[in-house]
């Protein structure tokens, strides 16, 4: 068995057909056929099932790609830090909420850039869950994400506390008066952002379960829409008092339980890291 073997299996499972990994690989079909039945045959188990349609992993595949991912993450660790110098560089690819990439992007650009001036970062805004995931499959290195994180392979540095506002527009009515409105109007991110969570959870609180959410892809955005009085919405009172002092919003504190989030920084704790997220790490 050899890394090109693992390729060639991880190209399998994800083409869901030998030929599609053939074409991918850049081979003929007989390689590939030979290369999995000779992995098969070295792990005493079928890794596939075979069908007229499409080839899936078997229990034993599934095991087998979990592996896959760590070797791979591993050897281009080891490209990357032996035989290097003492000079911190490489590539690393962060995640981060979108509220994040407003908030700290660009301090961590400066900052890090200035110290590290040979690492190359590539920042992406995800929500909660798809981070964690992609982290827990080594396509990111780290990511910022609202905490607590409770994952076993995944450790965590506590990076700054926020405080959550509701936020309605100058114009509108008190909030006591919008709430009784029917249905209440809300702007939220897509299911799955913590921030409409917690607005929701909120509502919930208040015995509010029937409102109608207008759903967008940016701060800037929501607070448009909010300015407008398109409805109610929930962001970081840092987010507005930084970035949109001047805007017609009014905000409203909550209580500390749904209006603070911890956002924390993690990584997978069980592979060696390299020299430039040591670096990144390092700086909280």
């Amino acid at each position: 068995m050899n890394t090109n073997d693992l390729k060639i299996f991880e190209a399998v499972a994800a083409n869901g057909s030998f030929t599609k990994a053939a074409e991918a690989m850049f081979t003929v079909q007989s390689n590939v056929t030979a290369r999995i039945k000779a992995l098969e045959e070295e792990f005493r188990t079928e890794l596939f099932t075979r069908t007229s349609r499409k080839v899936e992993l078997t229990a034993a595949g599934h095991t087998l790609m979990q592996y896959c991912k760590q070797i791979s993450h591993l050897v281009e660790e080891a490209k990357k830090n032996v035989g290097s110098s003492d000079l911190v560089n490489g590539y690393l690819k962060v995640g981060c909420v979108e509220t994040t990439m407003a908030l700290k992007v660009p301090e961590i650009l400066s900052g890090f850039a200035e110290h590290y001036p040979d690492v190359e970062l590539e920042f992406r805004s995800e929500m909660r869950s798809t981070l964690i995931n992609e982290v827990l499959n080594y396509k990111l290195d780290a990511a910022f994400v609202p905490g607590p994180v409770n994952v076993a392979e995944l450790e965590q540095i506590n990076v700054k506390e926020e405080q959550l506002v509701i936020l309605i527009a100058a114009k509108a009515p008190k909030l006591a008066d919008l709430l009784q409105k029917q249905p209440l109007k809300i702007v939220v991110f897509e299911q799955g952002c913590v921030y409409r969570a917690r607005l929701e959870s909120w509502l919930s609180a208040k015995g509010i379960i029937h409102y109608k959410s207008t759903v967008l892809n940016s701060i800037e955005g929501i607070i448009n829409f909010v300015e407008a009085g398109l409805g109610v919405s929930i962001l970081p009172e840092e987010i507005i008092s930084q970035y949109y002092p001047g805007r017609q919003i009014i905000t409203y504190p909550l209580n500390r339980q749904l209006g603070t989030i911890n956002t924390v920084l993690i990584s997978r704790k069980d592979v060696p890291k390299s020299g430039a997220l040591k670096a990144f790490l390092d700086k909280y």
